[in-house]
Formats: C-alpha cells, structure tokens, sequence
C-alpha cells in the first residue's frame, strides 16, 4: 500500500515546525509574514494561513493581531511523549 497524500498546509507547517526544532526559528522570533511565506514556499495564501492554524494547534506559534506570528514553543521529540500506559510525570 502506499502512503496517504499530505496536504500541502500540513508539509508546510511540518517544514516550519522542523526549522524552530532546528533551532532556525528560535522562541520569540517572528515567522515572515504571509506573502513572503507564499514566494518562499511557492504555496498559495490559503496554504500559508492553514499551515498557521496548524501550527498554533500545536503550540509552536501565538498570532498577535496586527503584530505577526511569532514562535512560543519547540516541537515535542517522541522521546519526551510518554510510552503506552505509562504515567505522566
């Protein structure tokens, strides 16, 4: 069987969330704003603004209105994640 198809808003949000673990996108720095996403990425407006939302459901970026999108969190390793049934500390 072959894998799934991603969407596109998904690989984008997966390539922003790899560059902050990276240490690319430290806390506290701004994500470029929408436009320069789209001619980076070569994705359009829609895909830029879903990536975002994906990214804030997972606790890597805050959107402050008018201010831009800035980075608030590091992707949590599988490593860290506790195993099946195993408590939380």
């Amino acid at each position: 069987m072959s894998e799934l198809p991603r969407y596109e808003y998904v690989k984008l949000a997966d390539a922003i969330a790899a560059d902050i673990a990276a240490g690319k996108l430290p806390q506290g720095a701004a994500l470029p704003g929408e436009r320069a996403m789209t001619e980076l990425h070569r994705v359009s407006i829609g895909t830029v603004r879903r990536a975002i939302v994906e990214l804030r459901k997972r606790g890597l970026v805050a959107t402050l209105p008018a201010k831009g999108t800035y980075v608030i969190g590091m992707p949590e390793s599988s490593s860290d994640a506790p195993e099946a049934g195993e408590p939380n500390a």
